[in-house]
């Protein structure tokens, strides 16, 4: 069982910036993605942002150029780094792995973009 911890959510002004943190109980470089989606309020849960062992990572047209994704091998972390924030951006954040054929999810974290 992976256990994924977020962290980093808040209530941020429009043109704001969040930083989100997704620790993971094991060694990162073992699964086969890392990823954000993200559910508003009577939304269906959608993806946000993806990152795979290379390095490689790939985004929803919605946040691409103002999201980022990284990973931190050491620390068994994935983050996003959120730029640029619009108030459509509110939701709750969740990280996302899968490890061979099972997907695990966290327990989410709130972020409201509002002036």
């Amino acid at each position: 069982q992976v256990h994924l911890v977020e962290s980093g959510g808040g209530l941020v002004q429009p043109g704001g910036s969040l930083r989100l943190s997704c620790v993971v109980s094991e060694n990162i470089n073992n699964m086969n993605s890392l990823a954000w989606y993200r559910q508003a309020p009577g939304q269906q849960r959608e993806f946000v942002a993806i990152i795979v062992p290379a390095g490689q990572a790939g985004y929803d047209k919605s946040v691409e150029g103002r999201f980022t994704i990284a990973r931190d091998n050491a620390k068994n972390t994935v983050t996003l780094q959120m730029s640029s924030l619009k108030e459509e951006d509110t939701a709750v954040y969740y990280c996302n792995v899968l490890k061979g054929t099972r997907t695990y999810w966290g327990q989410g974290t709130q972020v409201t973009v509002s002036s």
